[in-house]
């Protein structure tokens, strides 16, 4: 899956003001945070700009992170929150829905090799089918602004999200019933 996630030390030396580490930790963060942001996001170019706006709060704000094993998981917050913020951007004034919950308590940090599979088998999706799923599951867009976002009918959009998670759960080989037995 590429190269690790920067050292523990890396990470300590950057909440401590060390700013080559400072440097190394963005350099070295920087792949892993851009694939999150092309899984997570809805077009390459917000990907692009929540993946860079990421780095810059990482930059800014290395030394308010608590943890330093949680690292993936308070980057993978920072993009899916960008994400987030520009699909709302894009949705205001077109369709109210409801609020979407923000990040999770810093207790049930993500598995860093689970995030990277599921970015992963998002990724290797079609255009088509990654763009309905980060809209309808990642995102939780109401599912007729997905239809009239991505130009397709109701039904087209459903048929689409079905094949996607489909998909998904074989690339991660999950039962179709959620059950991991």
């Amino acid at each position: 899956m590429g190269s690790a996630w920067p050292a523990a030390e890396i990470v300590v030396a950057a909440q401590g003001g060390d700013e080559a580490a400072v440097a190394a930790l963005v350099s070295g963060a920087h792949p892993h945070v851009r694939r999150f942001a092309f899984a997570l996001c809805a077009t390459s170019q917000d990907a692009e700009d929540a993946a860079q706006d990421a780095m810059i709060v990482l930059f800014r704000k290395i030394g308010t992170l608590r943890a330093t094993a949680a690292l993936a998981s308070w980057m993978f917050r920072i993009v899916r929150n960008e994400c987030l913020r520009r699909v709302r951007e894009m949705a205001s004034g077109s369709e109210q829905f409801v609020d979407m919950p923000t990040s999770s308590a810093e207790d049930d940090v993500l598995v860093r090799l689970e995030v990277e599979r599921v970015a992963a088998a998002i990724s290797a999706l079609p255009a088509d089918q990654r763009r309905v799923l980060i809209m309808r599951d990642v995102q939780g867009l109401p599912g007729s602004f997905v239809a009239r976002a991505t130009g397709l009918s109701t039904a087209a959009m459903k048929s689409r999200l079905h094949r996607a998670r489909a998909a998904v759960r074989s690339q991660l080989r999950v039962p179709a019933d959620g059950n991991l037995e």
